[in-house]
């Protein structure tokens, strides 16, 4: 397919004025190779994987990158340990090779290795299924190929250590369990580069455009900032809204699975600055995180029930699991926290297919225990052609991407190349040696990689945007400004909310207001 649609100059820049072009080309009776609805991990995904074979692509969404599930997650990159506590051994594989993808090819900047720590407190049985757990998911380490410099090899550690790695843990303890996984620096952001590579593949990349109807050769939409409806045309249709699929392609039954996270001081739990897994008292397998963040603080999750009722844009955390996760903590804690010491929580949405059938990939609606639903992804074609994705989890979006378009392909006969996502790099990946050598500040570098010089350089004579944006908050005002510039942020919310999570904890969010305020007049004017 021709590629002359392609923005040769700036291959990754997505702002306001990209927008614009692009809707207008789409309302225009542009004819797409695909049509991606949803642009969360999985359908920013897949419109990279289409564009980078070749294919003519437009990825909408209703409302802004990264929008639905994919900024509510733990915000981990996971072999898959879980799932060989419930012996799904292919999904805990897909896991590990898809992590190590992550971690050595497409997105090394946005990632670190994280020391988990497993604190050995409850039945001697539950420990001992959990280092057998955690000695099987090194082994899946190793089958990936992850080497040890990425990921260091699991280790027992004696009480004194333990106590050590984790100084708010009580005493008693029988020591714990070092296993190491990939913490992302932000969900957000990978999203984000996601979006900018397939942009710079030549995919056209369109927020605020909902799919009000779709079929099998295209989509009635609306641009949500006018309010002005027209039809989208293209052989092959991808919805790729996650829990709201079914909104979409009413023959798919989804269950949504909420969970959710708490956020907390670094100070309240001793300075943690590793991972902490707690076992759920009385269960098997299921433990809460508490996990460290670049900005002092700790997110601690997560609860995983069923969703009844209507599918909201944004969902909120009921009290009784912020109750729980702080309970779960403070068994192993010894100064137990309180709710005071909450500084905010968000849930998310997960999209698991109700009740389906290994074999058949059918929803049957029978499950009502989100937490027993399989975390394998499935591809259904309704009646009228339109391909939906669902299931999976962040970790996986690579793969369900390309089995999507490997199907797309064989459904209509376009076409295209091999996949290229193992080995293309997003925007600002490099290797640990070149990240080391780039000029700027560590916390740049690790939400921007290679591209944190030119972050700073929105700045150019502008001292106040080298400025943090809230006493509050480390984020810099030309952080913002390369949101507005580069990576399509339209409004306030894009910016503390997705492009930065300023807007976790509302105090901090209340203080970056007025300069965020500021980044966006001053982008407008400066354009």
């Amino acid at each position: 397919m021709s590629q002359d649609h392609k923005r040769g100059t700036q291959p990754h820049h997505l702002d306001a004025a990209s927008r614009e072009r692009d809707l207008t080309a789409l309302a225009g009776g542009e004819v797409l190779d695909v049509l991606v609805v949803g642009l969360g991990a999985t359908g920013a995904g897949v419109a990279l994987d289409a564009a980078s074979r070749g294919l003519r692509v437009a990825a909408i969404d209703a409302h802004d990158l990264a929008f639905g599930t994919s900024r509510w997650s733990s915000k981990l990159i996971h072999g898959g340990l879980r799932y060989l506590a419930k012996l799904e051994l292919g999904i805990a594989y897909e896991s590990a090779v898809e992590r190590h993808i992550l971690m050595t090819r497409t997105a090394p900047h946005l990632i670190r290795a994280l020391p988990m720590l497993w604190p050995r407190s409850g039945p001697r049985a539950v420990t001992a299924l959990t280092a057998a757990a955690i000695a099987g998911g090194d082994l899946l380490r190793m089958a990936a190929g992850t080497p040890r410099r990425v990921l260091p090899r699991p280790r027992l550690v004696g009480t004194a250590e333990t106590r050590a790695l984790a100084l708010g843990l009580r005493s008693g303890l029988r020591g714990g369990i070092v296993s190491w996984d990939g913490q992302l620096c932000d969900d957000a952001r990978l999203v984000i580069g996601l979006a900018r590579a397939a942009a710079g593949e030549g995919a056209r990349i369109v927020t605020r455009c909902r799919a009000l109807a779709l079929a099998g050769d295209g989509a009635e939409v609306r641009d949500e900032l006018t309010g002005s409806t027209f039809e989208i045309r293209a052989r092959a249709v991808v919805n790729a809204t996650g829990v709201w699929a079914g909104t979409l392609a009413p023959g798919v039954q989804v269950r949504p699975s909420l969970g959710t996270h708490i956020i907390l001081p670094q100070d309240a739990l001793g300075g943690l600055t590793v991972g902490l897994m707690v076992p759920v008292p009385g269960t098997v397998g299921r433990a809460v995180m508490a996990l460290p963040q670049a900005d002092g603080l700790v997110y601690a999750g997560l609860t995983d029930k069923p969703l009844d009722g209507p599918v909201p844009d944004v969902p909120e955390p009921p009290e009784a699991d912020i109750v729980f996760l702080l309970d779960v903590l403070n068994t192993v804690l010894d100064r137990p926290l309180r709710r005071v010491d909450v500084l905010g929580a968000y849930a998310g949405l997960r999209p698991l297919l109700s009740g389906r059938s290994e074999r058949s990939g059918q929803a049957s609606g029978n499950s009502t225990d989100t937490a027993e639903l399989s975390r394998r992804h499935a591809l259904l074609t309704g009646p009228d052609g339109v391909m939906t994705i669902v299931g999976g989890k962040l970790t996986t979006y690579r793969r369900m991407a390309a089995d999507t378009i490997d199907a797309v392909v064989r459904r209509t006969g376009l076409p295209a190349g091999p996949c290229r996502t193992r080995s293309l790099p997003l925007p600002g990946a490099g290797s640990p040696q070149h990240l080391a050598q780039v000029r700027a500040p560590r916390r740049l570098v690790a939400r921007y990689g290679t591209e944190a010089p030119q972050v700073l350089a929105e700045a150019a004579s502008q001292p106040w945007l080298l400025k943090p944006v809230a006493e509050t908050s480390p984020v810099l005002g030309a952080e913002l400004l390369w949101a507005v510039r580069h990576e399509g942020a339209l409004d306030i919310d894009d910016l503390l909310d997705r492009r930065t999570r300023i807007g976790l904890v509302a105090a901090n969010r209340a203080a970056a207001l007025p300069t965020a305020d500021h980044v966006l007049s001053y982008a407008r004017s400066t354009t």
